[in-house]
């Protein structure tokens, strides 16, 4: 890692983009990954910390500490999305038993102690439900002075939502953690569906993909496959949508982006639209900005840094 390497701590529950993200981030150069930790998610937290195992050894990244996580949401019970991911998460591929192991020490416990022991602020990815990061903030509040930004994968504003007509998945899952980190005080950058739904791994964009004829890049392409075949039939598009990704991609070249300062507010409480954003994209509220809105991303961009990234594995 070069020295002036971004220090990370990714919060993720792969899922077929969740890998991708990883991909993207274990061989970045411009990235320090400090730790991995899973979360319950897309399937429960035996299948996510699995999958964080299997896919830190399809990078060769057994240095990495890797964690597991809370296996259910703060207050409420968890709710998973098989339907999308499949059994196992990251179906389109075979599980294994890796040689890397996780750490013994809770997930939470490892954000907490490393951002306690920080000389310099640490960013946050997570994309995943914000079970973990905010776990993290009730259990030590201090940390928050060390948090650089939080880069996100969650919330939906122009495009409604996908769990429910306004719930996007991860704010669903568990609206609590997302509303104590949207209260924490720190820079947030938002990479919800108004902008993952423009980023689609169409057929053309996976064989290229699969053309890279490296482990990594072939690993990437079998996903995209299974992955394609729940969201095209859904909303009808010639592919899925790389939500995760969409995170690491801004760290890498945030020109990418456009972005808004808005003030959000996450709906707790109502049965009918729980978890839903209330992005102020308008200005109408009056409220101070307390996160930066991806709405827009220059697609062609993102797939070609994508597949840039994944062409590296193939360098020895």
């Amino acid at each position: 890692m070069t020295h002036s390497a971004l220090p990370i701590i990714i919060d993720c529950d792969p899922g077929q983009d969740d890998a991708l993200m990883l991909f993207m981030a274990l061989k970045a150069p411009e990235l320090e990954v400090l730790g991995i930790v899973a979360v319950a998610g897309n399937v429960p937290l035996a299948a996510t910390a699995l999958n964080i195992r299997i896919l830190a050894d399809i990078c060769q990244r057994t240095d990495v500490p890797l964690f597991a996580g809370c296996d259910k949401p703060l207050i409420q019970p968890l709710v998973t999305a098989e339907n999308v991911h499949g059994k196992t998460g990251i179906d389109g591929i075979e599980l294994y038993e890796p040689q890397v192991q996780l750490q013994t020490q809770h997930g939470v416990d490892f954000i907490v102690e490393t951002l306690l022991n920080a000389t310099q602020q640490i960013t946050i990815v997570a994309t995943g439900p914000l079970t973990n990061i905010a776990a993290a903030i009730l259990k030590a509040p201090q940390i928050t002075d060390k948090i650089k930004q939080f880069i996100i994968m969650g919330g939906a504003m122009f495009e409604g939502g996908n769990i429910t007509p306004s719930a996007e998945f991860n704010a669903y899952v568990d609206p609590h953690a997302f509303d104590i980190v949207l209260k924490a005080g720190r820079p947030i950058f938002a990479f919800g569906l108004d902008v993952t739904h423009q980023v689609l791994s169409s057929p053309d964009r996976i064989a290229a993909i699969r053309n890279l004829d490296n482990p990594v890049a072939k690993t990437a392409a079998d996903l995209l496959e299974y992955f394609d075949r729940y969201d095209s039939q859904k909303y009808g598009t010639e592919g899925a949508p790389l939500h995760d990704p969409c995170t690491i991609a801004f760290l890498l070249q945030p020109e990418l982006f456009e972005l808004k300062a808005c003030a959000c507010q996450i709906e707790t409480n109502s049965e009918l639209t729980l978890g839903h954003t209330a992005v102020d994209f308008w200005q109408v509220t009056g409220k101070e900005p307390n996160i930066q809105w991806a709405h827009t991303v220059d697609v062609e961009g993102f797939f070609t840094l994508l597949t840039e990234r994944l062409a590296v594995y193939g360098d020895h």
